[in-house]
C-alpha cells in the first residue's frame, strides 16, 4: 500500500508540474488576435528553423539545384512578405526549394524558414497558386503553430508520464500516448485551416488573387487520386472539404467580390 500512495503522489506532482507550465504561460499573438499557450520566445523559434532547416532539407535530397525556379520560389515569398502584414512579424523568412520531384508536400518550420518540393511546385499551374501555397506556409509561423505544439506535447507528455507512474502500467501509458497524439492531430487540422484564412489575408494584400487557393486544392484532390495521397495530406483536411471553406472565407473578407487587377 505504502508503494502505491507513493507512486499516485509522485504522479500528482508530475501532473501538476506539467498542468502549471502549459496554463501558467500565455501571450497574445498580435497577428490573430489569439491568446496562445506557448514555451517559445519568437528567437527562440527562429534559431530552432534555423538549426533544424538543413536536416530537414536533407530528408528530401537537399536544395534543387533548378536555378529558375529556385528563384522563382524566392521572389514570390519575398513578395508575399514584404507586402503583406508577415512584414509586421520578428521572424527571419526564407524560402526554399527542395530536390524531390516525387513528394508533394510543403512545409514551414518555426521562425520563418519555408519549404516546398518540385514534386508540388511542377503541379501547380500559375504564379498565384505558388502564392496560395507559400502564403498557407507563412501562415502558419504567424500563428505560431509549431510553438503550439511543442507546449501541447509537452503537457501531453508530463500527463502521460504521469499516468504510468500512477498506475505502474505500461499499457495504461502507451493507450494514453494513442490518445494524445489524436488530441494533438486535431488540433493540427484546425491549425490547417487557420493558415488558409491567414493565406487568403496574405495573398490578397501582396495583390494575388486568393481563388488561387482553391486552385491548389484542386490540385491537391488530383494528385490524391494517384498512387497514394500526397505526404502533406497526412495531418492535412479533406481539400474538397478546405476549399468549401476556403470559399466561404473568401466571401466573407470580400463582400462586395474579389478585386480586379490580381494575378491569379
Amino acid at each position: 500500500m505504502g508503494g502505491t500512495k507513493l507512486r499516485l503522489i509522485i504522479a500528482a506532482v508530475i501532473a501538476l508540474f506539467a498542468l502549471i507550465s502549459y496554463f501558467g504561460t500565455s501571450s497574445l499573438n498580435p497577428i490573430t488576435g489569439e491568446k496562445q499557450r506557448l514555451s517559445l520566445t519568437p528567437e527562440q523559434e527562429i534559431a530552432m528553423g534555423l538549426q533544424t532547416a538543413p536536416q530537414m532539407a536533407a530528408q528530401f535530397g537537399g536544395l534543387s539545384d533548378d536555378a529558375r525556379a529556385k528563384a522563382l520560389v524566392k521572389r514570390i515569398g519575398n513578395r508575399l512578405v514584404a507586402q503583406s502584414v508577415a512584414t509586421q512579424s520578428p521572424y527571419k523568412y526564407d524560402f526554399h526549394l527542395l530536390d524531390d520531384s516525387r513528394t508533394v508536400n510543403a512545409f514551414a518550420l518555426p521562425g520563418g524558414q519555408v519549404f516546398i518540393t518540385e514534386g508540388l511546385l511542377k503541379l501547380l499551374r500559375t504564379e498565384g497558386e505558388l502564392a496560395a501555397v507559400l502564403g498557407h506556409e507563412i501562415g502558419h509561423v504567424l500563428a505560431r503553430h509549431s510553438a503550439e505544439h511543442l507546449a501541447k506535447q509537452a503537457l501531453t507528455q508530463g500527463l502521460v508520464g504521469a499516468g504510468v507512474v500512477g498506475s505502474g502500467d505500461m499499457s495504461a501509458g502507451q493507450i494514453a500516448q494513442q490518445v494524445g497524439a489524436m488530441i494533438n492531430m486535431k488540433y493540427g487540422r484546425d491549425d490547417e485551416l487557420e493558415s488558409d484564412a491567414l493565406g487568403i489575408r496574405l495573398v490578397s494584400e501582396a495583390g494575388y488573387d486568393p481563388r488561387a487557393m482553391i486552385g491548389v486544392m484542386e490540385v491537391l484532390a488530383r494528385a490524391s487520386r494517384g498512387s497514394g495521397p500526397p505526404e502533406m495530406l497526412s495531418t492535412h483536411p479533406n481539400p474538397e472539404n478546405r476549399a468549401g471553406k476556403i470559399k466561404a472565407e473568401i466571401e466573407k473578407k470580400f463582400p462586395n467580390g474579389i478585386p480586379s487587377g490580381l494575378v491569379r
